[in-house]
Parts: structure tokens; C-alpha cells; sequence
């Protein structure tokens, strides 16, 4: 989960729920009788120039235009913004096959943050404009979309006036970085993936080498599995590891530990694909470990058993870190999971999706917030969220918009007979859904533990690390406890290690990288085979010479 992403109302009367549905829109405070009107209708229209190479596009396409503060960069940079900081979107659909040379987005068009065009205050502004073509990686800066040059005017809702702008400038083609030191980049076609979406379909991999992995060629290594934050790309190891890397001198000490570390791609035709089996995004789980990783760990030396693999990751990652330990409990050795995403489902952030019945106001009426300070000031609530997807979604949706609870939406949630993600709530009144939210219990993590512990609990025993602030900007610790109450009771023994930290926020860890990598080694030391299999382990690992501490010490 991140910023650029960046339900509850059980036992009241209908008629208590339409008013407080109502009052929602003037702030959520149930005491206020004078709902302000929606003001009056927009006159203004922006008018976005397309290309020829752009008219009769064989996919829908989503159009932006994106107003805000002038002289603070490129308006586009600023989507995914919210609070305080949001600038305004306004969103259209441009149907496959259009030939149309300008399309038109005014009044009546879906806008954020505001209830309609009407209520954005007169002023001057940059005006971008951004078209999303690329169907595979859903997000405003994805390779192929294009966008126009930013220009500066004065705007009135009330008064008319066409603003024009131009698509002239794409982002540039799909291409892996060039690799560096260490750091090696894979774009690898899925088989499963490629069936499931009906046209070709690859999976993007950054590898992280041990220091040892070219000097060393018969020596093999344990192989860990990082997703990042909602939405981050697989190149993230970039900035890790060149000079004056944040993790460069932790992973080249002589006392480090060796070990290949991949990661994820976090962009998906719905966003964000969770690396699971999900009805909408597709069979990610599958092509992960069918796919991906047996490539991976034949291509670059892997030892390639579940004593020596590992997944680790937090927000996004840290959930599917977790996932994919429990889902998978006979392929990884353990999961070292911060800050996850919610693992039970009675605490979705503040949404319990069992009882409650309304995403955007709680029980008194009250609007939700989705994201806090860590003085717990909220920064931005449900509905604003939800709102913003909504512009950038296909149709008006937020189930397709590629936005956090987008993605968790199709990741959790059923597909209709149209072969779209059903919504888990009105993206208008925030009602729930109940019947599109049983849908996403099997994807409960603590369900799926509980309900199979038997089975499981001698599988996960001694695995399980996690870790989370206790003022997690997005409510995430409420979920955690709720995780560590069942582990602390579950028969036969989770021990789990569960790790709270007092007044600290997301991304709160509570060690560092080079102790991460320590623990990680000391695992694949236990999980070694115990006869001749463990003999050549601890021979591959420490068999460098006769300068080596570990060979003198006769390990």
C-alpha cells in the first residue's frame, strides 16, 4: 500500500442510513441539517487533441486532464495525490474504434475531488492532459501512454470557455533497464497468464546477485522472494546497489550473508496483481511458482528447495509475503512480512466486511477515513479515495481504475458475466455488496489459517515473522492483532514471531537489513538436510579457500 493509491454501519434505520449517506457529502457530521447544493452546472470544457495514431485504438482508452497549482511541475506528476495535496482530475472513457480527432470532457464528465466541475474554484491553473492506452500495465505513467505539454490559463467553471490541449509526447517503449553490477532484469513470457488474458503476457523480475556469484560458479544459494509497496516495479533494486547505494556496503561486507534476492513487478492490467490466483487479475500465484522461479533458480544457481526459499515484502508486500507462505506452505522456508495489507478481514483498515454495511461512514454517521497521521489527524477518508479511482477507472469504476482498492477489488472479488471485476461496493454511497463480499473470504488469510490449521499449523510453525506500527498511517496494526490473536492460541503451536512498534508509523521496521539477511541465512542453516545433502550445503556455502574463517573453524 502507498500514498499514490493511493466498509460500516450495522443495526440503524433505512431512513437513518439515507440521511447520513447525504450528510456524508458536507463533511460527515451528522449534526449538520444544511446540506450545501451541488453548484450550478460547469461551463467550462477542456478539449484534448488526439493524434492520428491514436484515432480507432483496438482497446478502450482512459483520458485525463489533470488541473493544478501552476509553477510546481508537470500536472501529471501529481496524479495519485490525495488529501489536502489532490489535484483535480477529470476522467472519460475513448472507446476502441473511435475515430474521433478531439474528445471533450466538461460537465458531466467524472471529476475529483469535487462532487462536479461546478465546485472548482475559479483560478489559474496547469492543465495536462493524459491518455491511458497501455492494457497491460495499468497506471498513468505506463510505456505507450501519451500525454500533452502542460500549459497555464485561467479557469471559471461558470463562465464558457473550451480549454485546448494536444496529445503530443508517449512514454517511452517497454524496456528492462541496463543491468549493472549484481543487479540483473528478466522480462519472462506466462504460459498460464498469457491463456487466462487471451493475448501475450510476461512477467518482469529484478535479480539481485550475491557478491560471489560470478567468482563462484559451482556454488549455489538460497533465493528470497521481495515484493514491494502497492504498485512498486520491479527495477526498485536500482538505487540499491550502485554507488552510494542504501543497501550497497550491507550486501558487499565480507560477513554478509549470500543470497539471490528477486523482485516483484507490482503493475498489472488491474493494477496491482497481489502475486496470487485471483478470478480477475489471472493465475500470478501460478505463474510464480511454475514459471517464474524454477526459471530463475535453474537460470542463476538457486538451490532451489523450501529450506533455502524465502519471501519477505511489506504493506502490499508484507501481505503477500505472508500469502504466499500460507498458501504455499511446502514451497518457502519462511516469510519475514512488515506492515501488512489486512490479514484478517473483520479489520479491512477500519472496515469490519462481515458486519458492517457501508464503506464510506461508520456506525454513528460518521465519514471513514482511509489514511492518518501518526498524530491521528485524518488525511484523507474512503470516499475521496474511492472517488479518485473512480476517475481514473474505465466506465467510471473504481474496479478497474488500478488504484489500491482497485486492485484489492479484483484480487479478492468475483467476475461478472461481462468478465469485470464485481464491485464489492457502490462506488457512489459506499453501500456494501454482501453477496460480492463472500466472495472474498477465501483470500482472509486468518480464515484460511483457522479453518485449516490442522493441516497447516505443522507446515507454518516457526515461519511466521511480521511486524507493524502501532500508528500505522492506514489502520493496518488493528488487522495484525487480530493475526496474533489466533496464532497465540492455535493448537498445535504457531510459534510466530509478531512485532509491534509504540507510536510508529507504515514502514516501521524493527531491524535492519544486514540482521534481515542474518536471520534469513540462519533459517536456511536449519532447514539444510541433515546427512550428505547438509555436508555439500555448508561445503557450497564456505568452501572459498584457504582464507576462508568458516573453513578454518572446520565447518
Amino acid at each position: 500500500m502507498l500514498s499514490w493509491r493511493r466498509l460500516a454501519f450495522g443495526g440503524l434505520s433505512g431512513l437513518l442510513f439515507l440521511r447520513a449517506a447525504i450528510v456524508a457529502w458536507a463533511g460527515g457530521n451528522p449534526a449538520s441539517e444544511n446540506v450545501p447544493p451541488v453548484a450550478e452546472a460547469a461551463r467550462v470544457a477542456f478539449e484534448v487533441g488526439l493524434p492520428a495514431a491514436l484515432r480507432g485504438l483496438p482497446q478502450d482508452a482512459r483520458l485525463l486532464v489533470v488541473l493544478a497549482p501552476p509553477g510546481r511541475g508537470e500536472p501529471r506528476d501529481r496524479i495519485g495525490k490525495l488529501g489536502g495535496q489532490a489535484p483535480t482530475l477529470i476522467g472519460v472513457d475513448v472507446p476502441a474504434g473511435s475515430k474521433a480527432a478531439k474528445v471533450r470532457l466538461g460537465d458531466g464528465s467524472a471529476v475529483f475531488p469535487w462532487r462536479a466541475l461546478g465546485e472548482l474554484p475559479a483560478g489559474r491553473y496547469a492543465v495536462q492532459a493524459v491518455l491511458m492506452t497501455n492494457r497491460d500495465l495499468w497506471f498513468p505513467g505506463a510505456p505507450g501512454n501519451w500525454y500533452s505539454a502542460a500549459s497555464t490559463v485561467s479557469v471559471d467553471p461558470r463562465q464558457k470557455q473550451v480549454v485546448s490541449v494536444e496529445l503530443t509526447a508517449s512514454e517511452p517503449v517497454d524496456a528492462l533497464p541496463a543491468e549493472r553490477e549484481f543487479v540483473r532484469y528478466r522480462k519472462i513470457r506466462s504460459e498460464v497468464l498469457s491463456r487466462f488474458w487471451g493475448r501475450e503476457m510476461f512477467v518482469r523480475v529484478g535479480v539481485v546477485l550475491p557478491r560471489s556469484w560470478e567468482t563462484e560458479p559451482a556454488r549455489r544459494y538460497p533465493l528470497v522472494v521481495d515484493i514491494g509497496g502497492y504498485a512498486s516495479r520491479y527495477d526498485r533494486a536500482e538505487g540499491w546497489l550502485g554507488a552510494g547505494g542504501a543497501l550497497r556496503s550491507a550486501w558487499t561486507a565480507p560477513e554478509a550473508p549470500q543470497v539471490i534476492w528477486v523482485t516483484m513487478d507490482g503493475a498489472g492490467p488491474l493494477g496491482d496483481p497481489y502475486q496470487v490466483d485471483s478470478e480477475n487479475h489471472g493465475p500470478y500465484g501460478t505463474a510464480l511458482v511454475e514459471e517464474i522461479l524454477p526459471a530463475l533458480e535453474h537460470e542463476f544457481r538457486a538451490i532451489g528447495q523450501p529450506w533455502a526459499r524465502f519471501t519477505t515484502g511489506g504493506s502490499t508486500g508484507g501481505w503477500v509475503s505472508f500469502a504466499l507462505q500460507v498458501l504455499y506452505p511446502d514451497l518457502f522456508g519462511g516469510c519475514w512480512s512488515g506492515y501488512p495489507d489486512p490479514l484478517d478481514f473483520r479489520d479491512f483498515q477500519l472496515v469490519n466486511l462481515y458486519r458492517d454495511t457501508n464503506a464510506f461512514v461508520n456506525v454513528d454517521g460518521f465519514e471513514r477515513p482511509s489514511a492518518r497521521t501518526v498524530r491521528g489527524d485524518v488525511q484523507f477518508t474512503m470516499r475521496h479515495e474511492v472517488q479518485y479511482e473512480n476517475v481514473l477507472g474505465l466506465g467510471n469504476r473504481y474496479t478497474r481504475s488500478g488504484g489500491q482498492w482497485g486492485a484489492w477489488n479484483a484480487a479478492f472479488g468475483g467476475r461478472d458475466a461481462s468478465r469485470l471485476p464485481v464491485a464489492a461496493w457502490d462506488p457512489r454511497t459506499g453501500a456494501l455488496n454482501r453477496e460480492a463480499i463472500e466472495a472474498w473470504k477465501r483470500w482472509d488469510l486468518r480464515n484460511v489459517m483457522e479453518t485449516n490449521w490442522a493441516t497447516l499449523g505443522p507446515k507454518l510453525k516457526g515461519k511466521l515473522r511480521v511486524w507493524v506500527g502501532e500508528a500505522d498511517e492506514y489502520f493496518l496494526n488493528h488487522a495484525v492483532h487480530r493475526m496474533d490473536g489466533f496464532l497465540k492460541q492455535a493448537s498445535p503451536g504457531a510459534e510466530a514471531r509478531i512485532e509491534y512498534g509504540p507510536g510508529e508509523k507504515h514502514g516501521w521496521a524493527p531491524r535492519r537489513f544486514p540482521e534481515l539477511l542474518k536471520e534469513m541465512q540462519e533459517a536456511a542453516d536449519r532447514g539444510a538436510p541433515k546427512e550428505s545433502g547438509r555436508e555439500a550445503y555448508f561445503k557450497s556455502r564456505f568452501m572459498h579457500g584457504a582464507a576462508c574463517a568458516h573453513c578454518k573453524g572446520g565447518r
